[in-house]
């Protein structure tokens, strides 16, 4: 949908609701925006594949497994965190062997467990992550 700018301001100024709850929309997109900059500059791809799993799977809203609503491919998300659909499977693969992530064609649930790999650089997490990948080579 597309406005015109005056009636955008005409409604801005004659609906103050609106106008707080546009104004709200914009600063938070905006704070969305800085953290993904943020994150595609200084984190690794598997952690920010990590934020992006937990970010559409509502992550904090309680603790429990959250299914992710929308079906999403591997190549969706290799596009939403600059990477390649055969990393996102690599990273998808290790997140499961882990007990971070479950999925099959129809669902996908990730386990709150994986904001430890946001949150922390757990040496205990690495030497489990290189077994598993001495393991599938």
């Amino acid at each position: 949908m597309r406005l015109e700018k005056r009636a955008m301001q005409r409604v801005l100024h004659e609906q103050p609701q609106f106008s707080e709850h546009f104004i709200s929309y914009l600063l938070t997109r905006n704070s969305r925006i800085e953290e993904d900059l943020v994150d595609q500059l200084f984190h690794s791809s598997e952690k920010r594949l990590a934020r992006v799993l937990l970010l559409m799977a509502h992550f904090g809203k309680d603790r429990k497994l959250e299914r992710i609503v929308p079906k999403i491919s591997q190549e969706t998300l290799a596009e939403m965190i600059g990477t390649t659909r055969s990393r996102v499977s690599f990273f998808m693969n290790g997140f499961r062997k882990l007990g971070f992530v479950k999925y099959n064609r129809d669902d996908l649930e990730v386990h709150n467990s994986l904001l430890n790999v946001v949150l922390h650089d757990n040496p205990h997490l690495r030497e489990r992550e290189r077994k598993i990948r001495r393991s599938a080579r």
